[in-house]
């Protein structure tokens, strides 16, 4: 009779799940839920936040600028694309020439004359912290009160800027009253309020320029325009894009100067994106929502258009440290 088989237990196999090698894979997902957990409850006040104050109003204003309104500015009829359509006008266009030249006007003298002025306040002179101090200062001045400056400046009867052209035997200009200048005014006074914080961030920029690799070009003989060309603007490309990106959306926004100054006008040569909108939505009693909002709608796209445009073709040439 032979022997019963004798049972040999077999090696367990490495595939085969153990509670011991279960068990920190059950660790790691439970904390991983709960990683996850706390990050969205700590995302919740900023989702909150912005769907409040960004996602919510966006949306109001696409549905508002497909829909007619009543005498209240109520939503009332689904009209599609007219509102579109009736910005196909001239005097829209116009409205967007101006939006352009008044972004030109106000944006590249105030980033080249901030540039300008931070190269100049870097040479070695007497008294440079207090000049810093007084090119800054237009920066803790409010839109209002910069305005409101601006407005007794060109006075034609007794403001400042007459006064000085007339001690040059130069007649009296009318600053805000004239079609033809009025618009380069309003600018030159939102350039004065945007240059404090564009020489501030510049001169930030220059702080952080290396004195080795300053030292390091004087030494190779670089002074002067060829040291700020070839050593301090490409260093300070980062907040020169900076700057050009952010003023140019502040310039495409504004309206306070130009509600103080000109009211749009003088025959809506000061006439912007951003106040037609307001006349369109509330001026005058007013309550036109739905062709405000479509502008509103443009002005966003426009917005888009030139950061996308400004990412581009400027970041390419930005030297980044």
């Amino acid at each position: 009779m032979p022997p019963p088989p004798t049972v040999v237990n077999a090696p367990p196999d490495d595939r085969t799940p153990t509670a011991d090698s279960v068990r920190p894979t059950v660790r790691r997902d439970s904390s991983r839920r709960i990683e996850t957990g706390l990050g969205w409850l700590l995302l919740l006040p900023s989702v909150v936040v912005f769907g409040l104050f960004v996602f919510w109003p966006l949306g109001r204003t696409l549905y508002l600028s497909v829909h007619g309104n009543d005498l209240f500015g109520a939503p009332s009829v689904y009209v599609g694309a007219e509102h579109y359509r009736e910005m196909l006008s001239a005097d829209f266009g116009r409205v967007l020439m101006t939006t352009g030249l008044f972004t030109l006007f106000s944006v590249l003298p105030a980033v080249l004359g901030a540039l300008v002025v931070v190269l100049l306040l870097e040479a070695r002179i007497r008294g440079v912290r207090v000049l810093r101090t007084a090119f800054a200062l237009p920066f803790a001045f409010s839109v209002a009160t910069a305005s409101v400056i601006f407005a007794i400046i060109y006075n034609p009867a007794i403001g400042v800027a007459n006064g000085l052209l007339g001690s040059f035997g130069i007649d009296r200009v009318n600053w805000l009253t004239d079609p033809s200048i009025a618009l380069p005014a309003v600018a030159a006074a939102t350039v004065w309020m945007n240059f404090g914080y564009n020489v501030l961030v510049l001169s930030a920029g220059v702080a952080a320029i290396s004195p080795e690799v300053v030292e390091a070009a004087r030494l190779d003989g670089a002074t002067g325009w060829r040291l700020a060309s070839r050593i301090t603007i490409p260093l300070l490309s980062p907040q020169l894009f900076f700057l050009i990106v952010v003023s140019t959306i502040h310039a495409l926004q504004s309206f306070g100067q130009i509600h103080i100054l000109t009211k749009g006008g003088p025959d809506q040569a000061t006439t912007t994106l951003v106040y037609s909108i307001y006349e369109k939505a509330f001026a005058f009693g007013s309550s036109d929502f739905g062709s405000a909002s479509a502008q509103a709608v443009v002005l966003l796209v426009v917005m888009l258009g030139c950061t996308a445009v400004q990412f581009g073709i400027l970041e390419r040439r930005v030297h980044y440290r």
